[in-house]
């Protein structure tokens, strides 16, 4: 049966990593897996950022239109 092993470890100086393996033997074979970060990670950004940037937006529609979608949705109730 194949043992599998998750662990994080940080990049040491000369690009070298240090792991150790449990249940191992001097001198066995193991195959390792390296998994880089994704570099493409969008930055975190604060919920106000964020909320101040849709307010720069120009509004989906204008007060008339919403206030005539919502006149139209109330007349619908009543048929």
């Amino acid at each position: 049966m194949q043992a599998a092993y998750h662990m994080t470890t940080t990049v040491l100086p000369g690009h070298k990593i240090e792991i150790q393996v449990p249940e191992s033997t001097i001198g066995e074979a193991i195959e390792i897996i390296v998994l880089l970060p994704d570099k493409t990670k969008t930055k975190k950004r604060n919920v106000l950022d964020i909320l101040a940037d849709a307010h720069k937006l120009p509004p989906y529609r204008t007060p008339e239109e919403m206030d005539r979608d919502i006149e139209e949705e109330r007349n619908s109730w009543e048929s």
